[in-house]
């Protein structure tokens, strides 16, 4: 089996996502294959930002759920390579063809995937510093 192929196999079909011709390329790159990978990749991301919290002395875990959630903006916007690594996770996920894409505009698809880590980390904020 050929890697797009194992890639696009594994990933979780989003059925709320839009994916028709009424939306710009950058939104249906981001719901037809950020959003699946990002959903893949959930624990993954989980698991390294609550690393992150750890190696930072769990001051996390005495936070407000607002000052949770600013610190969550903080840690990536602030820290780069905390944001490169998370980035790899979805990036590493991509097909050949899907890398072209996103080479394409890699500033703005850059965005998208911090924007889209941060409200799912923020949404799943009770999973976080559990550890």
């Amino acid at each position: 089996m050929k890697r797009a192929d194992a890639l696009l196999k594994l990933r979780p079909e989003i059925h709320q996502s839009r994916t028709d011709g009424l939306m710009s390329p950058e939104e249906f790159f981001q719901n037809d294959t950020l959003r699946p990978i990002l959903k893949l990749q959930n624990e993954l991301l989980l698991g390294l930002f609550n690393a992150y919290i750890a190696r930072h002395k769990g001051v996390f875990n005495d936070l407000t759920i607002g000052h949770k959630m600013n610190y969550i903006d903080g840690a990536l916007q602030k820290d780069i390579a905390l944001k490169n690594v998370l980035k790899g996770v979805v990036i590493g996920q991509m097909t050949l063809d899907e890398l072209e894409v996103y080479g394409l505009d890699s500033g703005a698809y850059n965005r998208r995937i911090i924007g889209m880590i941060k409200e799912r980390l923020k949404s799943q904020i009770q999973l976080l510093g559990q550890g």
